[in-house]
């Protein structure tokens, strides 16, 4: 015997039929918290900010990148890494 049983109701109906607290304050004081760390801190996500980094550093910068692709396309390929890097 198979039974379906179909339910149309929104969350807030169905949190309050299943006895579940009602956490949408706590979610909206949550999602504010992180809006404003996201706003403080968007310089750290920016391109512009990265650059700035990598060059600053040189060429150690470049040779490290090319070091871990040349080690990623070893691995991938079933290859041995080279001893002493």
């Amino acid at each position: 015997m198979k039974l379906n049983i179909t339910v149309d109701c929104t969350p807030e109906e169905a949190r309050a039929f299943l006895g579940l607290p009602d956490v949408t304050a706590l979610n909206d004081t949550l999602v504010e918290s992180v809006k404003q760390r996201v706003e403080q801190n968007i310089e750290l996500v920016s391109p512009e900010f990265y650059l700035k980094q990598w060059y600053s550093m040189g060429g150690q910068v470049q040779d490290s990148f090319m070091n871990m692709m040349t080690a990623g396309a070893r691995a991938a390929a079933g290859g041995e890494p080279e001893k002493g890097k």
